[in-house]
């Protein structure tokens, strides 16, 4: 604005100097002074819708980084869920305690500790789902706690 009020002390001083009749000096005055004001009004309604405008950008922006944000925690915790970054995790839940942990798949393992009651579970990599293969109905008669299959067989003929 400074060069605008001394552009216009600029317009008067040389409105002075040029028009000599007071009367034609005064109207020409109040004239621009009206105009002025008129252009000054313009400008400032202007600035104030401008500065509405920006606001409400500004508020938009807020909230799409919000969603963003928001959109980025849901990726991140899909990708968590696909990915691993230590390989893949295999849930356990042990049949003596039913506590349930993870451990990393290795199918070179055979069997785990369970952190909680300390027994060694039997580690299956085979995908039976079932628990049981045709060859020996899914157990191979090493487990911890088990004197092989031999047992339920003879509680079976007992039958």
């Amino acid at each position: 604005m400074g060069i605008l009020k001394n552009e216009y002390k600029s317009f008067l001083d040389d409105i002075e100097k040029n028009i000599k009749n007071k009367e034609d000096l005064e109207y020409v005055k109040g004239r621009f002074a009206s105009f002025l004001d008129i252009v000054l009004d313009q400008m400032d309604y202007i600035m104030e819708y401008k500065k509405e405008e920006i606001a409400k950008l500004e508020d938009t922006q807020n909230k799409l980084t919000s969603q963003i944000g928001q959109m980025q925690q849901v990726i991140d915790n899909i990708e968590k869920d696909i990915y691993t970054e230590d390989g893949f995790d295999f849930e356990i839940v042990c049949p003596y305690c039913n506590y349930e942990f993870i451990i990393d798949v290795d199918e070179n393992r055979t069997e785990i500790e369970c952190p909680e009651c300390q027994n060694i579970i039997e580690l299956d990599w085979s995908g039976d789902i079932d628990g049981e293969s045709e060859e020996n109905n899914g157990c191979s008669g090493e487990c911890h706690g088990c004197h092989g299959c031999e047992e339920d067989k003879d509680e079976d003929d007992d039958m």
